[in-house]
């Protein structure tokens, strides 16, 4: 059997790695003329490490990302609702990374090509359509460069993970229309800094309207680190506009982040010298999808972005499409048919990603923060008579169960 994999990105090159792991055949193709280190940060929880870690990609991990200790969720004015240990520090057998996703995406990709060889790995490729017959399944191509030859591929199995837009999605599902958006935008940068608090923790201040995201992203070096910052807020109707084009490259200008960026505070943390510190800033609108009926018809399948594309709280997008790669990769090396197996992965993964779909548009564990905040929006001075410990607990815990990286005692310190 020979799977084709469309996307070059965490999760395909994740799914490519597992299958190689397992001994069947796999050719990726790439739109993108080169793999780039693009983006800026993401974390990864422990159960999706744990499958990198299990692909030997600890030692890579850890000399350019970080593992996260503590995670606390803050009001906008920096009064803190929750706090909780992370990875190992909460009791798991692995870490929880935060890192750049470019540089994450280098350590997946780097592993491909020197285990399956640069050949397996073709970039310039973009998916345009496929045929399938009781046999298998054509793959056609064409050249993203100018003037070039598409090309097709044939094989027993084509996994479309080529994101938000994929084709795959789009030919079965050719009415679906753009990504759904409540109005939020986020601006995202990286910046030098100063080491913040301990090096290993990550800041959340404000709920899913307005916030600001903060955690370092590399290791320390001379007092200083590459800090990641996000902030999102909501500035349209997202009923009657439509997003913003969803492109990690699209730019946007200090004077317009700055302002939005004051509105928080994190204690410790001179929010204004860090967004000015970034030597450019990303905008990307908040978007996902309903969540589908079915990803697989015949011999192809959607995986990742493609299946399931969520709103980034919670920390589960990259995550989930790590755990989709190695559902799907057993799912392959063990089933009698190629039908059987892509059946078993949707089975076992459509009903899990389609709840976390829907958690995150209200909020994911995050909604915690919007719960104290809409209780007490002037501040409080006992979080406890606000929202009870219990409750609070019931929030966070709840999610960390549904979306499968909870603990016994899930690092709980307050």
């Amino acid at each position: 059997m020979t799977v084709i994999v469309a996307g070059a990105g965490i999760g395909g090159l994740t799914t490519a790695l597992m299958l190689h792991a397992r001994g069947v055949p796999v050719r990726i193709y790439e739109a993108a003329r080169e793999v780039r280190e693009v983006g800026v940060g993401i974390n990864v929880l422990p159960h999706a490490i744990r499958e990198l870690a299990d692909l030997g990609l600890l030692p890579a991990l850890d000399a350019v990302g970080v593992r996260t200790r503590k995670l606390a969720y803050l009001t906008r004015q920096g009064q803190e609702v929750w706090s909780e240990l992370r990875g190992m520090h909460a009791g798991h057998e692995v870490p929880q990374f935060s890192i750049h996703r470019g540089r994450l995406q280098k350590v997946i990709h780097d592993a491909v090509v020197a285990r399956l060889g640069q050949d397996a790995l073709r970039t310039g490729r973009r998916l345009e359509g496929f045929v399938q017959d009781d046999a298998g399944v054509t793959a056609h191509f064409s050249d993203s460069t100018i003037g070039g030859d598409g090309e097709s591929c044939r094989g027993e199995v084509l996994i479309c993970a080529d994101g938000i837009h994929s084709v795959g999605r789009r030919v079965f599902y050719p009415g679906e229309g753009a990504p759904s958006w409540q109005g939020v935008v986020m601006w995202r940068g990286a910046s030098d800094w100063p080491v913040w608090e301990d090096g290993e923790s990550m800041a959340i201040g404000g709920g899913l309207g307005g916030k600001f995201v903060l955690y370092p992203i590399a290791p320390a070096e001379n007092g200083r680190q590459l800090t990641n910052w996000v902030v999102n807020v909501r500035i349209k109707d997202g009923e009657a506009s439509p997003p913003p084009p969803d492109s990690w490259s699209r730019q946007a200008s200090l004077a317009q982040v700055l302002p939005h960026a004051l509105r928080f505070h994190v204690p410790g943390m001179d929010i204004g010298g860090l967004v000015k510190a970034a030597p450019a800033i990303y905008e990307y609108p908040m978007a996902d999808r309903d969540p589908l009926p079915r990803w697989t018809f015949g011999r192809v399948t959607l995986l990742g972005d493609a299946a399931h594309p969520m709103y980034p709280v919670g920390s589960n997008g990259a995550s989930q499409a790590i755990l989709d790669a190695r559902c799907l990769a057993d799912a392959l090396a063990r089933a009698e048919h190629p039908r059987a197996a892509l059946w078993a992965y949707e089975k076992e993964r459509l009903p899990k990603t389609s709840d976390i779909v829907r958690t995150n548009r209200v909020g994911g564990p995050e909604r915690v923060i919007d719960a104290v905040e809409r209780l007490a929006p002037a501040g409080f001075k006992d979080v406890n008579q606000v929202l009870s410990r219990e409750e609070r607990k019931g929030i966070v815990g709840g999610y960390a169960s549904m979306a499968g990286f909870s603990k016994v005692k899930a690092g709980i310190r307050r």
